[in-house]
């Protein structure tokens, strides 16, 4: 008996962020594989019976390899169990969702995409920035901020015409901020764009930090703003203060916990 792969979206943090849809297989699962990020009240959905797996990715920290975890999910399913690898925000969302369907794909195993909630726009709503607005901001671009701009020869991404984008939003974005606004800055962008950068957003954990484009490294360093973190940058990043309507308390800023028993839909 041939099993199925589940490449799960698990939302931006909260748990209750998750879809219907994601809710279900997981609730059904034979083995999970899991990332650092996802809210762990997640995993009291999972069945007794089912395998849990640890394949978190931080900065210069791989608990397993890319390739590790491809094989395992192709092993998983070929020997008939239920697999849902659940990621953080949406699997195709600098989630390297693509390279384990890839896997799937080209050893003929059934999969299926849920996709999550990313937390490209909706870290930005819960800190009061919509990506897009009218008068404002017609186009958004989502940019890893892992990418060293300076990279010779080699980046794949055209910061000039970037600059040109009203709203840019970079995900995992601290760790090379400073090179990235340089590369903005050089590229055309004023120093005074609006900036928020956004640490643990959606979560009881959420800090925000405003700013401009030309201040944004000395804020960020100056609070000491804790990863995972997002940076938006555009004019409707001037309006985190108004729209401001998340109180990073939990349940006092209307947290919905993850209901005891949601109906799902039991057929496949």
């Amino acid at each position: 008996m041939t099993g199925k792969a589940y490449l799960v979206g698990a939302g931006p943090g909260r748990a209750d962020l998750i879809t219907v849809r994601g809710l279900e297989v997981l609730r059904r699962a034979d083995v999970v594989l899991h990332d650092r990020l996802i809210a762990r009240e997640l995993l009291d959905e999972v069945p007794p019976h089912a395998e849990i797996h640890f394949v978190g990715k931080a900065a210069g920290h791989h608990v397993k390899t890319q390739d590790a975890i491809n094989e395992l999910i192709v092993n998983r399913v070929r020997a008939g169990r239920q697999v849902v690898r659940l990621k953080g925000g949406d699997p195709f969302v600098f989630g390297r969702g693509g390279e384990e369907a890839l896997a799937l794909a080209e050893t003929g195993l059934p999969f299926e995409v849920v996709p999550g909630v990313t937390s490209a726009i909706a870290v930005p709503a819960f800190a009061g920035v919509p990506v897009t607005h009218r008068g404002l901001s017609t186009a958004f671009a989502v940019v890893t901020g892992h990418e060293a701009p300076d990279k010779p020869g080699k980046s794949t991404t055209d910061w000039h015409a970037l600059a040109q984008i009203p709203t840019l939003v970079i995900m995992m974005a601290t760790r090379r901020l400073d090179k990235t606004c340089r590369a903005l800055i050089e590229a055309g962008k004023d120093p005074d764009t609006p900036a928020v950068a956004i640490s643990w957003g959606t979560t009881d954990r959420q800090e925000v930090a405003r700013a401009t484009l030309g201040t944004l490294c000395e804020v960020v360093e100056g609070c000491q703003l804790p990863t995972p973190a997002l940076v938006v940058m555009g004019e409707v990043a001037a309006l985190a203060g108004d729209l401001s309507w998340f109180r990073p308390d939990g349940r006092a800023a209307g947290f919905v916990p993850l209901p005891e028993s949601m109906p799902v839909h039991q057929g496949e």
